[in-house]
């Protein structure tokens, strides 16, 4: 009998699960941690390394208590987490600051900054993150950072993801040479592309900003893909986890990324990781750009295989915020929804929220929902949100597929598709073909498969999936939805590209932005 945790940092908690080889699941512990906002910079939105090792220090035991082993039996130890979730440091690798979270866009002009240097100086390493830096990215933040935090910047050694800097704790690593670097998170998000030689040169950075001058160098350490080693728990947290000291803890990754492994992800899958957001995950044998994803990446999803990353800013917290607004909860104002009818609101939702992840890549637009009347409802338009983001993956899958990603199966992976069958119907009903939904949660499923990789027990990623991941329950499109969804997928389609284009959503933001004190 082999066990492991598989450790899961999400945008709200954390969750540790503890796997047998024979039996799956044993249990799991979860700890929730503060996301701190500013209703004046809808931007903003950070966290503590403190706050996520308290969690973890407190999800761990719960985990251990719930699936009736002792700490001692646990053979290793796998993490992942949001991303790109960035934390600067200093030469004794303590945060200088909160991390910026992955859905902190306050760098939105330094990423548009980035993007028009790399065009201008045509870097290559553009293309592979779909032709558009993102402020969602390590680089924009590190760099919105160094310029609002001049007493402190001095003092930055170096910045991490936090997959990266919680690995480096628990490992006891303390140089930065030997620092673990995600090739999931580093290519991803920092364009890093070891054919092209790592991170983009010196001088481009320079251009960019001469407060970059430096950071390139910074941004060192050991590259490596999650089928290599972070390193050993070390004893001084292996105590305070009350897990046994030297267990094996491979390279970690950012969370929808494994959790397309732990939903099953194959070649030809494309796997909708549905939470805050929503990340598409697909696999592929071949290299080949997709202009408008966020990367396309040898070794980032499945260590063998090419991984392709796209998805939407907002999806849950979308409809926590208009069920929020309605003061209600999701689940509230959901119930009822299973009698809609496709497209009967009249409305048109784009769910641009939290800005644009693919495939226009632009945080400055905004949610637009076309064709309100005085009695419409808030339910009305969680349904036509549900719609909309439908729309807004078809288009993705659409980019996917006219560059050669094969998209056979659609799964709906992550935790909303667990607990909102309407969600999945319209989605097999505006897809046009049937999605696949795992028979239980697999959140932790996949940083688990990395921690068994880790410790020896499976050869192979396909073989602890056969062994591991659940089987699906099939949604099948309904054909009178598929013909009106058809209808409204054109029109959506359509002005998709044209609002997307047009700058009044940009100069609403600016004016906006220019109101924020500070």
């Amino acid at each position: 009998m082999a066990i492991v945790a598989g450790v899961d940092f999400g945008t709200l908690s954390v969750r540790v699960s503890i796997f047998d080889a024979e039996r799956g699941r044993l249990g799991s512990g979860v700890a929730a941690y503060p996301l701190h906002r500013k209703r004046e910079d809808p931007d903003y939105a950070t966290q503590t390394h403190a706050d996520h090792m308290r969690a973890l220090l407190e999800a761990m035991p719960a985990a251990l208590a719930e699936a009736k082993v002792s700490g001692q039996e646990v053979a290793a130890l796998a993490i992942d987490t949001t991303g790109s979730t960035v934390v600067p440091v200093d030469e004794h690798l303590q945060p200088l600051d909160d991390y910026y979270l992955w859905c902190d866009h306050r760098a939105w002009r330094e990423a548009a900054e980035i993007t028009a240097k790399a065009r201008e100086w045509k870097l290559a390493a553009i293309d592979w993150c779909g032709g558009v830096y993102s402020s969602e990215w390590g680089f924009s933040k590190l760099l919105h950072w160094l310029r609002h935090n001049p007493t402190l910047r001095g003092r930055m050694a170096t910045a991490l993801e936090h997959c990266d800097m919680v690995a480096a704790v628990l490992c006891g690593i303390r140089e930065l040479e030997q620092l673990p670097r995600s090739v999931c998170a580093m290519g991803h998000k920092w364009m890093w592309n070891a054919e092209l030689g790592g991170l983009p040169p010196e001088d481009f950075w320079v251009a960019v900003d001469p407060l970059l001058a430096g950071v390139r160098a910074k941004i060192c350490g050991r590259f490596r893909r999650s089928d290599q080693l972070a390193g050993y728990l070390c004893p001084e947290w292996a105590a305070k986890l009350g897990l046994r000291a030297g267990i094996p803890i491979p390279t970690g990754a950012l969370d929808a990324h494994w959790d397309a492994i732990g939903a099953g992800c194959r070649l030809g899958d494309v796997v909708n990781v549905v939470g805050t957001s929503t990340c598409m995950m697909a696999i592929s044998d071949e290299t080949k750009l997709v202009p408008g994803v966020c990367g396309v990446v040898p070794g980032s999803i499945h260590p063998a295989k090419c991984g392709i990353e796209a998805g939407l800013s907002a999806t849950g917290d979308l409809f926590d915020a208009i069920a929020r607004r309605a003061g209600a909860s999701v689940g509230e104002l959901s119930r009822g929804l299973e009698q809609y009818r496709a497209g009967q609101t009249g409305l048109l939702r784009f769910s641009w929220d939290n800005g644009d992840r693919t495939v226009l890549v632009d945080p400055e637009l905004s949610g637009i929902t076309l064709g309100w009347r005085l009695t419409h409802t808030a339910q009305d338009e969680l349904f036509a949100a549900m719609e909309g983001t439908a729309f807004h993956k078809r288009i993705i899958l659409e980019r996917m597929a006219e560059y050669g990603v094969p998209v056979q199966r659609v799964i709906n992976g992550g935790g909303i598709p667990q607990k909102n069958d309407v969600l999945n119907q319209i989605y097999a009903n505006v897809f046009g073909k049937p999605v696949l939904v795992p028979q239980t949660d697999v959140t932790s499923l996949g940083s688990a498969i990395f921690a068994f990789l880790a410790a020896g027990v499976f050869s192979s990623v396909e073989q602890a999936q056969q062994q591991l991941c659940p089987s699906y329950r099939v949604v099948a499109p309904q054909t009178e939805s598929v013909a009106v969804y058809e209808d409204l997928y054109q029109l959506y389609r359509k002005l998709y590209f044209e609002f997307g284009a047009r700058d009044e959503l940009r100069v609403l933001r600016r004016i906006a932005s220019r109101q924020i004190p500070g």
